[in-house]
């Protein structure tokens, strides 16, 4: 009796034209349009006075886009630097070849941190006294100025130097002959809030601390250094946030954090997520679906098994609350959805075979699903549901 070969042991070389490259889009992907950030950006651009530069947020890998490709078309629709959070993330852009300014928006506190960012020209956000020595040290080493930003705790209470001791530490830092202020800078904690127009909210009071506090300090205005307080939020709230430069994140890919506020906006969604059926099968009346059993058809019911799932950055905690596009059709997702696959009730549906592709965020025809909807859902925000799709998502560059 002949014993089959194991597949190890199969001779793939018979087959010169078998490849095992996978297509990226086997399973579910996301696909992200590079024209869009750019048309965003441009976009946001003309809310700026010409003097005011764009810095284009893309860390936490564009949230979720690429960062690479986001950096892109972000350039091209006007942004002059980029904002990262890691270290890793900075280096991971200037390997790419990107050679415009990069902003450490998180805390280096080590020796090694600081001068691997020295060396791979990333500025970092300096917090404290004591890295402004450490950054002035790394610069005599070299016989070089150490370009950085630093930052002021306006009422985030998270990074940045205390406000009312600024003023005192800020003659000591100009007195150092080896680093070189780039910028100086706040961060908004409650912008996208529904009353931050009023006189009395917080987010303006961050802002009237922040001018004080810039109007006391004694800098020369004439270095380039950079002021700058908004997020995307703040941005559109109205120009006396924009000082020298905005931080835009959100914003740039597609989503207005507010809706309170038109501003003519024409945001373009960069991403779009998707996913294949891998399987159809019909279920009788009364029967139960995914693990816990928490749906239970009323009908007999077709489902439609998607190949994606929280492991893939799907909240969980949506299940049986959102739908999937196709064809220019809702479906609903019902069940729990599970580590690597959804069920969708597709019963009414003739159109819906093996291999169809469905919109799980984006649009189709005049349908459209956004993170914003997600987020509604789940409880929380949008810039948590962009930042929460995984590596094994390929991002696939439709422009």
């Amino acid at each position: 009796m002949q014993i089959r070969q194991t597949n190890q042991e199969f001779n793939f070389d018979k087959y010169p034209n078998f490849k095992q490259d996978i297509d990226p889009k086997q399973r579910a992907w996301i696909e992200v349009k590079g024209k869009a950030i750019e048309a965003n950006v441009r976009q946001l651009k003309s809310k700026l006075n010409e003097s005011c530069q764009f810095m284009a947020v893309v860390k936490a890998d564009g949230y979720g886009h690429d960062a690479k490709l986001v950096s892109e078309y972000a350039f091209r629709g006007g942004a002059s630097q980029l904002g990262v959070a890691t270290l890793k993330e900075g280096i991971k852009l200037r390997s790419s070849g990107v050679k415009k300014p990069i902003l450490i928006l998180g805390n280096l506190y080590t020796k090694k941190d600081l001068v691997i960012s020295f060396k791979n020209d990333l500025m970092p956000t300096i917090s404290s006294i004591r890295e402004c020595l450490i950054c002035n040290n790394i610069g005599k080493h070299f016989g070089l100025k150490f370009s950085l930003h630093l930052k002021v705790d306006t009422g985030m209470s998270r990074l940045g130097f205390e406000c009312n001791k600024f003023v005192q530490q800020f003659e000591k830092i100009k007195s150092f002959d080896n680093i070189l202020i780039e910028g100086i800078y706040s961060h908004l904690s409650s912008a996208d809030e529904l009353n931050s127009l009023d006189s009395k909210s917080t987010t303006n009071l961050q802002r009237k601390k922040f001018q004080k506090l810039l109007n006391e300090i004694n800098f020369d205005r004439n270095k380039n250094i950079k002021t700058h307080l908004a997020n995307s939020a703040g941005m559109l709230l109205d120009k006396s946030f924009h000082f020298d430069m905005v931080r835009v994140g959100l914003s740039m890919y597609g989503y207005n954090p507010l809706p309170i506020i038109d501003n003519n906006l024409l945001l373009k969604p960069a991403l779009f997520l998707k996913a294949k059926v891998a399987f159809i099968r019909i279920i009788d009346q009364g029967v139960s679906v995914s693990y816990g059993g928490k749906f239970v058809s009323s009908r007999k019911t077709k489902l439609a098994v998607l190949s994606i799932g929280y492991a893939d950055g799907v909240p969980r905690n949506l299940s049986g609350k959102i739908n999937v596009i196709h064809n220019n059709n809702f479906y609903p997702q019902v069940g729990s959805i599970t580590m690597d696959q959804m069920m969708v009730d597709i019963t009414d549906s003739n159109e819906v075979k093996v291999g169809s592709t469905m919109t799980l965020l984006g649009s189709d025809g005049d349908k459209k699903i956004s993170p914003l909807d997600w987020a509604r859902e789940s409880n929380t925000i949008p810039w948590e549901i962009l930042c929460s799709f995984k590596n094994r998502l390929p991002k696939v560059k439709v422009d």
